[in-house]
């Protein structure tokens, strides 16, 4: 996807929505419909804001980002791009000129979920889930959350529980708490470190039942 793909297009494309569907969730919580029309793809990756969807998104997916400077071309995996508080890894003399999202398999269920104060705001905690299921059986998970820290996290423990297991609301539960054990997200003004915490062991619940629940309306 090139960086200076209006959120807007990208929210109305039929492309998008059936090969990124987790990307297609997101990007109807970002501001409002003028910021969209505005904001671009590469922008919201750029400013890599840890609040923001977009960051959790391709912190999830392994999303790479292709930046281009007077050396030429490199490629920079989604963990290696995001460095601190809007700090990413491109150098001064580089642009990001695209963006690219693996395509989403068969089986595969998303939701993106989050609490902000009001529409449009950034969110407090923000979690982009996705799942592939298999006959059943959990064969990839994947779990990034926006809001808890100065980068996108994702939440590998609860990752590696889920894969090979069938859903239950047991292990959705054990997945919350695997997934917050050892967070310690800031505090401000919208909320205290465990308020913080306690909100995204919800949105962990309640994501991957969306995410089992979405995988079985697209099939």
């Amino acid at each position: 996807m090139g960086a200076m793909t209006r959120e807007y297009v990208a929210e109305h494309s039929e492309t998008v929505a059936d090969t990124v569907p987790l990307l297609a969730a997101a990007l109807p919580l970002i501001g409002h419909e003028a910021i969209r029309s505005r904001g671009t793809i590469g922008g919201s990756l750029a400013h890599a804001d840890p609040a923001a969807e977009l960051p959790a998104v391709a912190r999830a997916l392994d999303a790479e980002f292709v930046v281009r400077g007077p050396s030429g071309e490199r490629v920079v995996p989604a963990a290696q791009w995001f460095e601190g508080y809007l700090t990413t890894s491109r150098r001064p003399d580089e642009l990001l000129v695209k963006v690219r999202f693996p395509t989403a398999g068969r089986g595969t269920g998303v939701s993106f979920q989050e609490v902000a104060r009001r529409h449009g705001d950034f969110a407090i905690v923000g979690l982009a889930a996705s799942l592939v299921f298999s006959d059943g059986v959990i064969s990839d998970a994947r779990l990034a959350f926006a809001g808890l820290s100065d980068v996108p996290v994702r939440a590998a423990a609860a990752e590696d529980l889920l894969v090979g297991e069938r859903p239950s609301t047991e292990l959705f539960d054990e997945a919350a708490r695997r997934a917050t054990a050892d967070v310690d997200p800031p505090a401000d003004l919208h909320g205290s470190s465990d308020y913080r915490k306690t909100v995204a062991a919800v949105l962990v619940r309640r994501g991957l039942q969306a995410a089992a629940d979405n995988a079985r309306e697209r099939q």
